[in-house]
């Protein structure tokens, strides 16, 4: 547990009352993201079935801020600690591995989420290192982190790699969300091109963005890193997201 003013972060394992108050933070993640195939079936699972691996920030009896983490083997056969297929892979792998009783050797996170409240007022450092204890205090030496850039839906059309080499005059990482992870100790270790897939209708697609989807091709839609390819002939679209791999020690470990 840590405090701060009157901010108070455990985790959800210690006030498992507090797991149905992580869904209604006032939030701004894009409609579409929920429509991820992955989150849509495993999503709302995680804070129940990996609760010491999930914190949650209060003020008061308010839930202001969740930070959602699964465990996984990333030793087994065909498996690596950073896929390329970064947060759809880690989740599916955490629940294959419970279901069959395997042993988990390396932490993700999955998302830190700060009621719009109570933005710019540091609490991301400090649901990350209550991340990073968490793992801890269940025995691993690392929490990795699919990251996803939160200054990138500006600039959709910029790849990936050159967006990370951007960097601030300090040396930092100019994207703020990549930033707070590097200043917090974390290293960059690569990209994961296919963090997470949304297909849809096009239909589908116009509910959720309120756009028209009327024209073949890239399609830049509001929160989206990258464009939307859509093919009318098909009536399908297809989102296809790029996260950013990020390794934290963390406390008291060597590795």
């Amino acid at each position: 547990m840590t405090e701060h003013d009157d901010i108070r972060i455990t985790t959800l394992a210690e006030r498992p009352s507090l797991t149905p108050g992580i869904y209604l933070i006032d939030e701004s993640w894009p409609v579409f993201v929920a429509h991820d195939l992955v989150a849509a079936a495993l999503w709302s699972r995680v804070a129940e079935d990996f609760p010491e691996y999930c914190v949650v920030a209060t003020e008061g009896d308010r839930v202001v801020a969740r930070g959602l983490s699964v465990p996984f083997n990333g030793a087994a056969e065909g498996r690596e600690e950073t896929p390329d297929q970064g947060w759809d892979r880690v989740l599916s792998w955490a629940f294959s591995d419970l279901r069959h009783g395997r042993p988990a050797t390396v932490v993700s996170a999955l998302e830190i989420t700060v009621d719009n409240a109570h933005l710019g007022r540091g609490l991301s450092y400090r649901m990350l290192a209550a991340m990073r204890a968490a793992a801890g205090a269940q025995g691993h030496t690392a929490l990795m982190a699919p990251v996803r850039p939160n200054a990138k839906h500006r600039e959709p059309h910029v790849p990936m790699a050159e967006y990370l080499r951007r960097r601030r005059e300090d040396g930092l990482p100019a994207d703020p969300w990549l930033r707070v992870h590097v200043k917090a100790g974390g290293t960059i270790e690569k990209i994961a091109p296919a963090s997470m897939t949304v297909s849809g209708s096009l239909d589908q697609w116009r509910r959720w963005t309120g756009l028209p989807f009327d024209r073949d091709g890239a399609v830049e839609v509001p929160g989206a890193l990258v464009p939307v390819v859509c093919d009318t002939a098909l009536d399908r679209a297809v989102y296809v997201e790029p996260n950013v791999w990020v390794r934290h020690t963390v406390p008291g470990s060597a590795g």
